[in-house]
């Protein structure tokens, strides 16, 4: 980002800001990325939003309308309701299994079971699926399950055939409490595996194979099961364009890529940009750091003012005023954290310090609001908190 942006920023801050920390979407930007991301996306993947990653209804509206689409992954129970007030016919897959008692104080608070939200129950092993049938039994009612397989990132699900033909076996024993949905596997570690162990190619295409082994499985023993509304789950937001160029899934998880937060800042997302920014008023200046106990180095020369801001140690980096950086020995704080900003900056109380987020998840739930900026107004948007 330039200067002058951040500087504009700023100013429209001091008029109209709140003298707190606040968490800034670039509105213009996201719809930008919403757009990119709307061209790369073929017919035959369905979008899906990470709630988690977009934790606020009016993101999450924004692109569903831009993206035409009323699937989301959730990854926290009480977002359910909310999802399901705001979109009535969401498709909702549950991102990882949800322990017995969570889910079964959920069904115990919804009396009317035959308007209950479309959900996909995440199964990762058989015992976990013994538990959800038996909580089917008990409810009457059937659950719709999608398995959680692994294609390499060793973070549980089934890791082997006999495995997954076990669950298999007994959703098909069960068919009146239990219903197969689909599939879904994570691919995160093909973006993050050092290129000396594995190439980010290979590591894909190694994923998409195990994946591929899975869907035969259904298909050819247990044809059943198979049906053309399946949902085959994968991908993220550092695959969305591996994906995006060839997929054996059908349903692709995407949500920090529209943001962009720092821990994104891959090549295969060079054309997004980061919408997200936290600005927090400046408190104090001094014309240096001083370490208490070693006054003495108050007579050396200095580089750099000490600047102490309203909060901090979030999970973000010091974009703006540029060449800023955290001092080695004085400590973090999310009271009054110290920044050395350059001598030669002209920064004053009251002045705002931007920092990008290394991942919109983390940093989302922390604010009660989102400012969704255009040059010149802010508009206010509720983030789940929860």
């Amino acid at each position: 980002m330039q200067s002058n942006y951040f500087q504009q920023l700023n100013q429209h801050l001091q008029q109209q800001g709140t003298g707190t920390p606040q968490l800034i979407l670039d509105l213009a930007q996201y719809q930008r990325n919403l757009e990119i991301v709307q061209s790369k996306l073929p017919v035959q993947l369905k979008p899906r939003l990470v709630v988690k990653s977009l934790a606020s209804m009016q993101l999450l509206k924004l692109a569903s309308d831009q993206l035409n689409t009323r699937r989301f992954m959730l990854f926290h129970l009480p977002h359910i309701l909310s999802i399901h007030a705001a979109f009535p016919q969401a498709d909702i897959l549950l991102g990882k299994p949800m322990p017995i008692q969570a889910v079964e104080r959920f069904y115990q608070a919804r009396s009317d079971h035959d308007h209950s939200p479309y959900i996909q129950w995440l199964i990762d092993d058989l015992g976990r699926l013994q538990q959800y049938l038996q909580l089917a039994q008990w409810f009457n009612i059937c659950l719709n399950v999608n398995i959680e397989i692994d294609v390499g990132l060793h973070r549980g699900g089934v890791q082997n055939p006999q495995q997954f033909l076990a669950l298999l076996k007994l959703i098909q024993q069960h068919s009146t409490h239990l219903k197969l949905t689909g599939l879904m596997g994570y691919d995160a570690h093909v973006a993050k595996l050092p290129s000396f162990l594995k190439s980010a190619e290979k590591s894909y295409q190694q994923s998409q194979q195990s994946y591929q082994q899975y869907q035969d499985i259904i298909r050819q023993q247990f044809p059943n099961l198979w049906h053309e509304d399946l949902c085959f789950n994968g991908g993220g937001s550092p695959t969305f364009m591996q994906h995006c160029q060839q997929s054996v899934c059908n349903d692709l998880a995407f949500g920090s890529l529209l943001l962009k937060p720092g821990d994104f800042e891959l090549a295969s997302l060079a054309q997004l940009q980061c919408a997200l920014w936290i600005a927090t008023p400046v408190l104090k200046v001094l014309r240096h750091s001083q370490l208490p106990g070693l006054e003495m180095l108050n007579h050396f020369p200095h580089k750099y003012k000490a600047v102490f801001l309203y909060g901090g140690y979030w999970q973000a980096d010091y974009i703006y005023p540029e060449k800023s950086k955290l001092h080695g020995l004085y400590g973090r704080s999310s009271n009054q954290e110290m920044l050395l900003v350059p001598k030669s900056c002209e920064i004053e109380r009251d002045d705002y310090v931007f920092l990008r987020p290394t991942q919109s998840e983390a940093v989302i739930p922390q604010f009660a609001q989102l400012y969704a900026y255009t040059p010149g107004k802010f508009e206010v948007w509720d983030n789940f908190r929860e």
